[in-house]
Protein backbone atom coordinates (compact mmCIF):
# COMPACT_ATOMS: atom_id res chain seq x y z
CA UNK A 1 0.00 0.00 0.00
CA UNK A 2 1.25 3.63 -1.12
CA UNK A 3 1.72 6.02 1.36
CA UNK A 4 -0.55 8.50 -0.51
CA UNK A 5 -3.25 5.91 0.23
CA UNK A 6 -2.03 5.72 4.35
CA UNK A 7 -2.58 9.35 5.08
CA UNK A 8 -5.73 9.60 2.60
CA UNK A 9 -6.95 6.62 4.82
CA UNK A 10 -5.69 8.11 8.14
CA UNK A 11 -7.09 11.52 7.21
CA UNK A 12 -10.71 10.31 6.74
CA UNK A 13 -10.46 8.76 10.01
CA UNK A 14 -9.71 11.85 11.35
CA UNK A 15 -12.27 13.72 10.16
CA UNK A 16 -14.46 10.96 11.12
CA UNK A 17 -13.43 10.82 14.68
CA UNK A 18 -13.97 14.81 14.70
CA UNK A 19 -17.74 14.20 13.41
CA UNK A 20 -18.55 11.62 16.47
CA UNK A 21 -21.63 12.92 18.19
CA UNK A 22 -20.48 11.18 21.85
CA UNK A 23 -24.36 10.24 23.71
CA UNK A 24 -25.52 13.20 25.59
CA UNK A 25 -28.19 13.90 27.71
CA UNK A 26 -31.42 15.54 24.89
CA UNK A 27 -32.28 18.75 25.96
CA UNK A 28 -35.05 19.22 27.92
CA UNK A 29 -36.29 15.94 29.05
CA UNK A 30 -35.49 14.67 32.68
CA UNK A 31 -32.64 11.88 32.91
CA UNK A 32 -32.64 9.56 36.02
CA UNK A 33 -30.54 7.15 37.61
CA UNK A 34 -30.77 3.51 35.69
CA UNK A 35 -32.41 1.12 38.12
CA UNK A 36 -32.56 -2.59 38.57
CA UNK A 37 -34.43 -4.75 36.76
CA UNK A 38 -37.70 -6.14 38.38
CA UNK A 39 -39.26 -9.13 36.87
CA UNK A 40 -43.12 -9.00 36.31
CA UNK A 41 -45.68 -11.59 35.69
CA UNK A 42 -48.32 -10.83 33.14
CA UNK A 43 -51.45 -12.88 33.15
CA UNK A 44 -53.88 -13.64 30.11
CA UNK A 45 -55.61 -9.97 28.87
CA UNK A 46 -53.71 -8.08 30.95
CA UNK A 47 -52.02 -4.33 30.17
CA UNK A 48 -48.83 -3.54 30.66
CA UNK A 49 -46.84 0.03 30.40
CA UNK A 50 -43.64 0.40 28.90
CA UNK A 51 -41.70 3.20 28.44
CA UNK A 52 -38.50 4.19 26.22
CA UNK A 53 -36.13 6.96 28.32
CA UNK A 54 -32.86 8.06 29.05
CA UNK A 55 -30.99 7.81 32.18
CA UNK A 56 -27.75 7.60 33.57
CA UNK A 57 -25.51 4.79 34.11
CA UNK A 58 -21.70 4.12 35.26
CA UNK A 59 -19.46 2.59 32.36
CA UNK A 60 -15.75 2.71 31.97
CA UNK A 61 -15.87 4.69 35.06
CA UNK A 62 -18.00 7.78 34.62
CA UNK A 63 -21.66 8.70 34.41
CA UNK A 64 -23.04 8.10 31.02
CA UNK A 65 -26.20 8.73 28.98
CA UNK A 66 -27.93 5.50 28.36
CA UNK A 67 -31.29 4.38 27.39
CA UNK A 68 -33.85 1.90 28.99
CA UNK A 69 -37.24 0.65 29.27
CA UNK A 70 -39.29 1.57 32.57
CA UNK A 71 -35.37 3.19 33.69
CA UNK A 72 -34.22 -0.38 33.67
CA UNK A 73 -31.10 -1.76 31.89
CA UNK A 74 -32.34 -4.54 30.95
CA UNK A 75 -35.85 -3.74 30.99
CA UNK A 76 -38.58 -5.22 32.95
CA UNK A 77 -38.48 -9.27 32.59
CA UNK A 78 -41.68 -10.18 31.82
CA UNK A 79 -43.21 -13.69 32.00
CA UNK A 80 -46.09 -14.89 30.70
CA UNK A 81 -47.67 -18.12 30.17
CA UNK A 82 -47.42 -20.27 27.16
CA UNK A 83 -50.65 -18.78 24.55
CA UNK A 84 -51.19 -15.70 26.69
CA UNK A 85 -52.25 -12.43 25.07
CA UNK A 86 -51.26 -9.37 26.18
CA UNK A 87 -50.84 -5.88 25.60
CA UNK A 88 -48.09 -3.80 25.96
CA UNK A 89 -48.88 0.24 25.65
CA UNK A 90 -45.58 1.60 24.52
CA UNK A 91 -44.82 4.91 24.91
CA UNK A 92 -41.74 7.42 23.42
CA UNK A 93 -39.79 9.14 26.10
CA UNK A 94 -36.87 9.94 23.96
CA UNK A 95 -35.97 12.48 21.65
CA UNK A 96 -36.04 10.12 18.14
CA UNK A 97 -38.46 7.82 16.82
CA UNK A 98 -39.07 4.76 18.19
CA UNK A 99 -40.34 0.91 17.33
CA UNK A 100 -40.88 -1.73 19.72
CA UNK A 101 -40.23 -5.36 18.18
CA UNK A 102 -41.06 -8.51 20.45
CA UNK A 103 -37.90 -10.79 18.49
CA UNK A 104 -38.90 -14.07 18.04
CA UNK A 105 -42.68 -14.13 19.07
CA UNK A 106 -45.27 -15.52 16.68
CA UNK A 107 -47.71 -12.34 17.14
CA UNK A 108 -49.87 -11.20 14.79
CA UNK A 109 -48.25 -9.35 11.96
CA UNK A 110 -49.82 -5.79 12.56
CA UNK A 111 -47.95 -5.93 15.99
CA UNK A 112 -44.41 -6.95 14.81
CA UNK A 113 -43.16 -3.32 15.25
CA UNK A 114 -41.56 -3.39 11.99
CA UNK A 115 -40.90 -0.74 9.75
CA UNK A 116 -43.06 -2.73 6.82
CA UNK A 117 -45.91 -2.70 9.44
CA UNK A 118 -45.97 0.63 11.31
CA UNK A 119 -45.10 4.06 10.70
CA UNK A 120 -42.42 5.01 13.32
CA UNK A 121 -43.66 6.24 17.01
CA UNK A 122 -43.01 9.63 17.31
CA UNK A 123 -41.04 11.39 20.64
CA UNK A 124 -44.35 11.59 22.83
CA UNK A 125 -46.71 9.28 21.76
CA UNK A 126 -47.78 6.09 22.52
CA UNK A 127 -48.73 2.57 20.51
CA UNK A 128 -50.86 -0.26 21.96
CA UNK A 129 -48.87 -3.55 21.16
CA UNK A 130 -51.21 -6.94 21.44
CA UNK A 131 -48.75 -9.84 21.57
CA UNK A 132 -49.58 -13.66 21.51
CA UNK A 133 -47.37 -16.06 22.91
CA UNK A 134 -47.72 -19.39 21.59
CA UNK A 135 -44.45 -20.72 22.01
CA UNK A 136 -42.78 -21.82 24.92
CA UNK A 137 -39.21 -20.28 24.89
CA UNK A 138 -37.30 -17.13 25.94
CA UNK A 139 -37.62 -13.94 23.55
CA UNK A 140 -36.79 -10.62 23.60
CA UNK A 141 -37.76 -6.54 22.73
CA UNK A 142 -35.84 -4.14 21.21
CA UNK A 143 -36.32 -1.25 18.73
CA UNK A 144 -36.70 -1.26 15.40
CA UNK A 145 -36.12 2.35 14.45
CA UNK A 146 -32.83 3.83 15.33
CA UNK A 147 -31.60 0.09 16.57
CA UNK A 148 -27.76 0.80 15.87
CA UNK A 149 -27.79 3.76 18.85
CA UNK A 150 -30.75 2.66 21.20
CA UNK A 151 -30.43 -0.77 21.56
CA UNK A 152 -26.18 -0.69 21.92
CA UNK A 153 -27.79 1.96 24.82
CA UNK A 154 -29.64 -0.04 26.54
CA UNK A 155 -32.88 -0.76 25.24
CA UNK A 156 -33.31 -4.62 25.36
CA UNK A 157 -35.62 -6.45 28.12
CA UNK A 158 -36.51 -10.00 28.01
CA UNK A 159 -39.71 -12.06 27.54
CA UNK A 160 -40.06 -15.66 29.67
CA UNK A 161 -42.73 -17.96 28.21
CA UNK A 162 -43.43 -20.23 30.79
CA UNK A 163 -44.26 -23.62 29.20
CA UNK A 164 -48.02 -25.21 29.81
CA UNK A 165 -45.91 -28.68 30.59
CA UNK A 166 -44.36 -28.20 34.09
CA UNK A 167 -42.31 -30.39 32.99
CA UNK A 168 -40.88 -28.92 29.91
CA UNK A 169 -37.64 -28.28 31.42
CA UNK A 170 -35.09 -30.43 33.15
CA UNK A 171 -36.07 -28.59 37.26
CA UNK A 172 -33.59 -26.06 38.31
CA UNK A 173 -33.34 -24.09 41.84
CA UNK A 174 -32.81 -20.92 40.00
CA UNK A 175 -33.23 -18.88 36.96
CA UNK A 176 -31.58 -16.00 35.65
CA UNK A 177 -31.55 -13.51 32.74
CA UNK A 178 -27.87 -12.77 31.01
CA UNK A 179 -27.96 -10.04 28.18
CA UNK A 180 -24.30 -10.26 26.63
CA UNK A 181 -23.43 -6.92 24.88
CA UNK A 182 -20.48 -4.41 24.42
CA UNK A 183 -20.13 -0.30 23.78
CA UNK A 184 -17.32 1.72 22.13
CA UNK A 185 -15.97 3.68 24.82
CA UNK A 186 -13.46 6.36 23.14
CA UNK A 187 -11.71 8.45 25.73
CA UNK A 188 -14.09 7.96 28.82
CA UNK A 189 -17.04 8.54 26.16
CA UNK A 190 -19.37 5.82 24.46
CA UNK A 191 -18.64 6.98 20.80
CA UNK A 192 -22.10 6.74 19.57
CA UNK A 193 -24.86 8.96 17.30
CA UNK A 194 -27.88 9.06 16.86
CA UNK A 195 -29.19 8.09 13.26
CA UNK A 196 -25.78 6.84 12.61
CA UNK A 197 -24.41 5.31 9.39
CA UNK A 198 -21.00 4.68 10.48
CA UNK A 199 -19.10 1.30 10.92
CA UNK A 200 -21.36 -0.42 7.94
CA UNK A 201 -18.70 -2.41 6.91
CA UNK A 202 -18.29 -4.41 10.13
CA UNK A 203 -20.18 -2.76 12.54
CA UNK A 204 -19.65 -0.92 16.42
CA UNK A 205 -17.67 -3.92 17.90
CA UNK A 206 -17.53 -1.77 21.28
CA UNK A 207 -14.31 -2.49 23.67
CA UNK A 208 -16.33 -2.73 26.52
CA UNK A 209 -18.18 -5.94 27.41
CA UNK A 210 -21.36 -6.32 29.42
CA UNK A 211 -23.76 -8.61 31.03
CA UNK A 212 -27.25 -7.06 31.85
CA UNK A 213 -25.43 -3.76 30.78
CA UNK A 214 -22.88 -4.19 33.84
CA UNK A 215 -19.21 -4.47 33.60
CA UNK A 216 -18.23 -6.37 36.62
CA UNK A 217 -21.67 -8.68 36.40
CA UNK A 218 -21.91 -11.27 39.57
CA UNK A 219 -24.40 -13.80 40.19
CA UNK A 220 -24.68 -15.39 43.91
CA UNK A 221 -25.36 -18.96 43.64
CA UNK A 222 -25.37 -22.27 46.48
CA UNK A 223 -23.34 -25.11 46.66
CA UNK A 224 -24.92 -27.64 44.79
CA UNK A 225 -27.05 -25.39 43.14
CA UNK A 226 -28.43 -26.22 39.44
CA UNK A 227 -29.21 -22.84 37.77
CA UNK A 228 -30.80 -22.18 34.77
CA UNK A 229 -28.78 -19.33 32.62
CA UNK A 230 -30.89 -17.73 29.75
CA UNK A 231 -28.16 -16.08 27.95
CA UNK A 232 -29.28 -13.46 25.09
CA UNK A 233 -27.02 -12.31 22.61
CA UNK A 234 -28.03 -8.23 22.37
CA UNK A 235 -24.96 -6.92 20.39
CA UNK A 236 -24.78 -4.60 17.83
CA UNK A 237 -22.03 -7.11 16.00
CA UNK A 238 -19.69 -8.99 18.30
CA UNK A 239 -20.60 -13.16 18.49
CA UNK A 240 -19.58 -14.47 21.69
CA UNK A 241 -18.72 -17.83 22.29
CA UNK A 242 -20.12 -18.01 26.16
CA UNK A 243 -18.77 -20.56 28.87
CA UNK A 244 -17.87 -20.95 32.12
CA UNK A 245 -14.44 -21.83 33.99
CA UNK A 246 -14.38 -25.47 35.72
CA UNK A 247 -18.39 -25.70 35.26
CA UNK A 248 -20.26 -28.09 32.81
CA UNK A 249 -22.64 -26.16 30.32
CA UNK A 250 -26.12 -28.55 29.43
CA UNK A 251 -27.57 -26.94 26.68
CA UNK A 252 -31.70 -27.97 27.10
CA UNK A 253 -32.77 -24.80 24.73
CA UNK A 254 -32.10 -22.34 21.92
CA UNK A 255 -34.28 -19.43 20.63
CA UNK A 256 -37.77 -20.51 20.33
CA UNK A 257 -38.03 -23.07 23.86
CA UNK A 258 -36.01 -26.85 24.22
CA UNK A 259 -33.79 -28.87 21.97
CA UNK A 260 -35.33 -32.42 21.41
CA UNK A 261 -32.40 -33.55 23.51
CA UNK A 262 -30.03 -32.05 26.28
CA UNK A 263 -26.79 -31.87 25.06
CA UNK A 264 -23.05 -31.38 27.36
CA UNK A 265 -21.00 -28.51 25.95
CA UNK A 266 -17.67 -27.00 26.85
CA UNK A 267 -19.04 -23.84 25.32
CA UNK A 268 -21.83 -22.40 23.23
CA UNK A 269 -21.84 -19.92 20.16
CA UNK A 270 -24.19 -17.00 19.59
CA UNK A 271 -24.73 -14.67 17.23
CA UNK A 272 -26.42 -11.65 17.46
CA UNK A 273 -30.25 -11.94 18.77
CA UNK A 274 -29.81 -15.84 19.51
CA UNK A 275 -30.42 -17.01 22.76
CA UNK A 276 -29.16 -20.58 24.52
CA UNK A 277 -30.87 -21.85 27.36
CA UNK A 278 -28.01 -23.61 29.67
CA UNK A 279 -28.25 -25.35 32.79
CA UNK A 280 -25.00 -25.42 35.09
CA UNK A 281 -24.50 -26.84 38.42
CA UNK A 282 -21.55 -25.67 41.10
CA UNK A 283 -20.65 -28.60 43.05
CA UNK A 284 -17.76 -26.08 44.84
CA UNK A 285 -18.07 -22.99 46.64
CA UNK A 286 -15.59 -20.18 45.02
CA UNK A 287 -16.13 -17.83 41.99
CA UNK A 288 -16.48 -18.94 38.66
CA UNK A 289 -15.39 -16.69 35.89
CA UNK A 290 -18.53 -15.64 32.71
CA UNK A 291 -16.14 -16.25 29.94
CA UNK A 292 -15.81 -15.50 25.82
CA UNK A 293 -13.86 -17.80 24.47
CA UNK A 294 -12.45 -17.15 21.23
CA UNK A 295 -9.90 -17.71 18.56
CA UNK A 296 -8.25 -14.26 19.92
CA UNK A 297 -8.01 -15.24 23.59
CA UNK A 298 -10.30 -15.42 26.63
CA UNK A 299 -11.95 -12.35 28.20
CA UNK A 300 -13.81 -12.47 31.67
CA UNK A 301 -17.31 -11.16 31.09
CA UNK A 302 -18.81 -11.59 34.82
CA UNK A 303 -18.13 -13.84 37.76
CA UNK A 304 -20.19 -15.95 39.46
CA UNK A 305 -19.55 -16.54 43.31
CA UNK A 306 -20.78 -20.11 45.09
CA UNK A 307 -21.12 -19.81 48.30
CA UNK A 308 -20.74 -22.56 50.99
CA UNK A 309 -24.62 -22.83 51.81
CA UNK A 310 -25.98 -26.24 50.34
CA UNK A 311 -28.70 -25.59 47.70
CA UNK A 312 -32.18 -27.33 48.73
CA UNK A 313 -33.71 -29.36 47.09
CA UNK A 314 -30.73 -31.30 45.27
CA UNK A 315 -31.46 -31.86 41.47
CA UNK A 316 -28.40 -33.79 40.43
CA UNK A 317 -29.67 -36.77 39.33
CA UNK A 318 -31.79 -34.73 37.17
CA UNK A 319 -28.88 -32.75 35.82
CA UNK A 320 -26.57 -35.24 34.95
CA UNK A 321 -29.47 -37.06 33.08
CA UNK A 322 -29.61 -35.87 29.20
CA UNK A 323 -33.56 -35.58 28.74
CA UNK A 324 -35.36 -36.15 25.62
CA UNK A 325 -38.10 -33.58 25.24
CA UNK A 326 -41.06 -35.62 23.85
CA UNK A 327 -42.99 -31.69 23.15
CA UNK A 328 -40.45 -30.87 21.00
CA UNK A 329 -40.06 -34.15 18.74
CA UNK A 330 -43.74 -34.56 18.23
CA UNK A 331 -43.74 -30.67 16.74
CA UNK A 332 -40.86 -31.83 14.69
CA UNK A 333 -42.25 -34.59 13.23
CA UNK A 334 -44.99 -33.67 11.10
CA UNK A 335 -41.65 -31.68 9.03
CA UNK A 336 -39.33 -34.87 8.54
CA UNK A 337 -40.78 -35.55 5.47
CA UNK A 338 -39.29 -32.31 3.67
CA UNK A 339 -35.89 -32.65 4.83
CA UNK A 340 -34.27 -34.45 2.25
CA UNK A 341 -35.55 -32.63 -0.32
CA UNK A 342 -34.09 -30.07 -2.64
CA UNK A 343 -33.67 -26.53 -1.38
CA UNK A 344 -37.03 -24.23 -2.86
CA UNK A 345 -34.99 -20.76 -2.65
CA UNK A 346 -31.38 -20.47 -2.78
CA UNK A 347 -30.03 -17.26 -1.00
CA UNK A 348 -26.41 -15.55 -1.32
CA UNK A 349 -24.61 -13.20 1.39
CA UNK A 350 -22.02 -10.79 -0.14
CA UNK A 351 -21.11 -6.87 -0.29
CA UNK A 352 -20.50 -4.25 -2.76
CA UNK A 353 -18.89 -0.50 -2.55
CA UNK A 354 -19.46 2.64 -3.87
CA UNK A 355 -18.04 5.93 -4.06
CA UNK A 356 -14.80 6.26 -1.24
CA UNK A 357 -15.37 3.12 0.04
CA UNK A 358 -14.22 1.26 -3.21
CA UNK A 359 -11.77 3.20 -4.01
CA UNK A 360 -10.14 2.40 -0.74
CA UNK A 361 -10.80 -1.13 -0.87
CA UNK A 362 -9.22 -1.20 -4.03
CA UNK A 363 -6.62 0.99 -3.05
CA UNK A 364 -5.71 -1.61 -0.08
CA UNK A 365 -5.63 -4.44 -2.62
CA UNK A 366 -7.87 -6.63 -1.44
CA UNK A 367 -6.55 -6.67 2.23
CA UNK A 368 -10.32 -7.28 2.99
CA UNK A 369 -10.59 -10.52 0.45
CA UNK A 370 -11.11 -14.26 2.22
CA UNK A 371 -10.97 -12.73 5.62
CA UNK A 372 -7.54 -11.39 5.37
CA UNK A 373 -6.69 -9.17 8.01
CA UNK A 374 -10.26 -8.52 8.52
CA UNK A 375 -10.27 -10.58 12.27
CA UNK A 376 -12.35 -13.43 10.49
CA UNK A 377 -11.07 -16.99 11.84
CA UNK A 378 -10.92 -20.36 10.00
CA UNK A 379 -14.15 -20.66 10.92
CA UNK A 380 -16.14 -17.67 9.46
CA UNK A 381 -16.35 -15.74 12.32
CA UNK A 382 -14.95 -12.46 12.72
CA UNK A 383 -14.92 -12.45 16.16
CA UNK A 384 -13.02 -9.14 16.74
CA UNK A 385 -12.25 -6.05 14.47
CA UNK A 386 -8.29 -5.42 14.28
CA UNK A 387 -7.03 -1.51 14.08
CA UNK A 388 -6.46 -1.81 9.98
CA UNK A 389 -9.81 -2.72 9.19
CA UNK A 390 -11.48 -0.74 12.14
CA UNK A 391 -9.74 2.15 10.84
CA UNK A 392 -11.50 0.94 6.95
CA UNK A 393 -14.96 0.47 9.13
CA UNK A 394 -14.83 3.82 10.69
CA UNK A 395 -15.24 5.48 6.85
CA UNK A 396 -17.95 2.99 5.81
CA UNK A 397 -20.84 4.61 5.65
CA UNK A 398 -24.60 3.19 4.54
CA UNK A 399 -24.52 4.61 1.21
CA UNK A 400 -21.41 3.31 -0.13
CA UNK A 401 -21.72 -0.03 1.87
CA UNK A 402 -23.86 -2.08 0.46
CA UNK A 403 -24.54 -5.51 2.29
CA UNK A 404 -26.58 -7.76 -0.11
CA UNK A 405 -28.85 -10.96 0.20
CA UNK A 406 -29.65 -12.43 -2.89
CA UNK A 407 -32.34 -14.54 -4.07
CA UNK A 408 -30.12 -16.79 -6.45
CA UNK A 409 -33.04 -17.62 -8.98
CA UNK A 410 -33.33 -14.33 -9.84
CA UNK A 411 -31.01 -12.44 -9.11
CA UNK A 412 -32.59 -9.93 -7.15
CA UNK A 413 -30.84 -8.41 -4.09
CA UNK A 414 -32.92 -7.13 -0.59
CA UNK A 415 -36.40 -5.12 -1.03
CA UNK A 416 -36.39 -6.09 -4.55
CA UNK A 417 -36.81 -9.52 -3.54
CA UNK A 418 -40.67 -10.64 -3.82
CA UNK A 419 -41.39 -13.91 -1.82
CA UNK A 420 -45.00 -15.05 -1.59
CA UNK A 421 -45.18 -17.98 0.83
CA UNK A 422 -48.71 -20.47 1.45
CA UNK A 423 -49.27 -20.49 5.41
CA UNK A 424 -49.00 -23.97 6.47
CA UNK A 425 -46.35 -25.04 3.70
CA UNK A 426 -42.69 -25.53 4.53
CA UNK A 427 -40.17 -23.86 2.62
CA UNK A 428 -36.81 -24.71 2.76
CA UNK A 429 -33.68 -22.64 2.03
CA UNK A 430 -30.30 -22.66 1.30
CA UNK A 431 -28.32 -19.79 2.73
CA UNK A 432 -24.97 -19.75 1.37
CA UNK A 433 -22.39 -16.80 2.61
CA UNK A 434 -20.27 -16.05 -0.60
CA UNK A 435 -16.39 -16.32 0.97
CA UNK A 436 -15.57 -14.26 -1.57
CA UNK A 437 -16.95 -11.16 -1.83
CA UNK A 438 -15.20 -8.46 -1.02
CA UNK A 439 -15.01 -8.40 3.09
CA UNK A 440 -16.97 -11.70 3.87
CA UNK A 441 -17.97 -12.08 7.26
CA UNK A 442 -20.33 -13.77 9.37
CA UNK A 443 -24.43 -12.84 9.42
CA UNK A 444 -27.19 -13.44 11.94
CA UNK A 445 -30.08 -13.81 9.33
CA UNK A 446 -33.35 -13.87 11.44
CA UNK A 447 -36.72 -14.43 10.06
CA UNK A 448 -40.09 -12.12 11.82
CA UNK A 449 -43.03 -13.98 12.86
CA UNK A 450 -42.24 -17.48 11.53
CA UNK A 451 -40.12 -20.15 13.22
CA UNK A 452 -37.59 -22.59 11.37
CA UNK A 453 -35.38 -25.34 11.92
CA UNK A 454 -31.77 -25.52 11.00
CA UNK A 455 -31.46 -28.82 9.22
CA UNK A 456 -27.48 -28.69 7.77
CA UNK A 457 -24.37 -27.45 7.97
CA UNK A 458 -21.93 -27.07 5.25
CA UNK A 459 -23.56 -30.49 4.34
CA UNK A 460 -23.69 -32.10 8.18
CA UNK A 461 -26.88 -33.02 8.97
CA UNK A 462 -28.04 -31.99 11.95
CA UNK A 463 -29.55 -34.41 14.29
CA UNK A 464 -30.86 -32.72 17.46
CA UNK A 465 -33.02 -29.76 16.35
CA UNK A 466 -34.69 -26.68 18.02
CA UNK A 467 -36.97 -24.21 16.81
CA UNK A 468 -35.28 -20.88 16.10
CA UNK A 469 -36.01 -17.43 14.53
CA UNK A 470 -32.44 -16.81 14.00
CA UNK A 471 -29.08 -18.71 11.83
CA UNK A 472 -25.42 -17.42 12.54
CA UNK A 473 -24.08 -18.09 8.67
CA UNK A 474 -20.10 -17.81 8.83
CA UNK A 475 -18.13 -16.92 6.14
CA UNK A 476 -18.00 -19.35 3.07
CA UNK A 477 -21.15 -21.62 5.52
CA UNK A 478 -23.48 -22.98 3.52
CA UNK A 479 -26.93 -23.42 5.93
CA UNK A 480 -29.89 -25.38 4.70
CA UNK A 481 -32.76 -24.27 6.90
CA UNK A 482 -36.61 -25.41 6.69
CA UNK A 483 -39.10 -22.41 7.55
CA UNK A 484 -42.46 -22.78 8.71
CA UNK A 485 -44.78 -20.52 7.35
CA UNK A 486 -47.56 -20.25 10.03
CA UNK A 487 -48.03 -16.48 10.49
CA UNK A 488 -49.80 -14.87 7.85
CA UNK A 489 -48.72 -11.18 6.35
CA UNK A 490 -45.93 -9.26 5.30
CA UNK A 491 -42.60 -9.70 7.32
CA UNK A 492 -39.24 -8.73 7.15
CA UNK A 493 -36.20 -11.23 6.54
CA UNK A 494 -32.67 -9.62 7.60
CA UNK A 495 -29.03 -9.51 9.14
CA UNK A 496 -29.36 -9.06 12.84
CA UNK A 497 -25.79 -6.84 12.47
CA UNK A 498 -27.73 -3.22 13.39
CA UNK A 499 -25.18 -1.85 10.97
CA UNK A 500 -25.57 -4.20 8.31
CA UNK A 501 -29.58 -3.89 8.53
CA UNK A 502 -28.99 -0.34 8.24
CA UNK A 503 -26.97 -0.58 5.07
CA UNK A 504 -29.75 -2.42 3.28
CA UNK A 505 -29.19 -6.34 4.51
CA UNK A 506 -32.99 -7.18 4.27
CA UNK A 507 -36.27 -8.26 2.73
CA UNK A 508 -40.04 -8.69 2.54
CA UNK A 509 -41.90 -11.54 2.48
CA UNK A 510 -45.63 -12.51 2.12
CA UNK A 511 -47.27 -15.29 4.02
CA UNK A 512 -50.90 -16.09 2.39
Amino acid sequence: MSNKVIVGIIAGVVLIAGAVWFVSSPRNISVRQAEQTQAVELKNGDTYNLTASYVTKEIAGKEQRALAYNGTIPGPEIHVAQGAEVTINFKNDTDMPALLHAHGVRMDNAFDGSPLQQKDIQPGDSYAYKLKFPDAGVFWYHPHANEVYGQALGLYGAFVVEPRDANYYPPVNSEHILFLSDLSVINGEIALQKDDESHSLMGHYGNVMLINGQENYMLAVKTGEVARLDVINAANVRPFNFAITGAKLKLVGGDSGAYEKASWRDSVILGPSERAIIDVMFIKAGTYDIQNKTPDGTTVLGKINVDTDAAQPSYVSEFNTLQENKAVIASIDPFRRYFERVPDKKLTLSVDFSGMMAGHMQSMGGMGMHGMSSGTSNDGIEWNAVQMMQMMNSMATSDQTKWKITDSATGKSNMDIEWTLKKDQPMKIEIYNDPNSMHPMQHPIHFHGQRFLVLSINGVRQTDLVWKDTVLVPAGARIDILLDPSNPGTWMAHCHISEHLAAGMMFAFRVE
